[in-house]
């Protein structure tokens, strides 16, 4: 019995050190990373339009 309350109480200091941990913080990369794959994309399509009217 005393094994099962020091688990708990080792339990909820654990949960108490966690919700006192700082918020990790988000990730711009991901945001900044969408318009240069639209670039990219939007400039392979141009290619792509380039090379068939210049096969004609």
């Amino acid at each position: 019995m005393k094994k099962l309350i020091a688990a708990l109480i080792a339990g909820l200091f654990a949960t108490a050190a966690f919700a006192q941990a700082p918020a990790a913080p988000e990730a711009p990369k991901a945001e900044a990373a969408a318009p240069k794959a639209k670039k990219a994309k939007k400039a392979k399509k141009a290619k792509k339009a380039k090379k068939a009217a210049e096969a004609k």
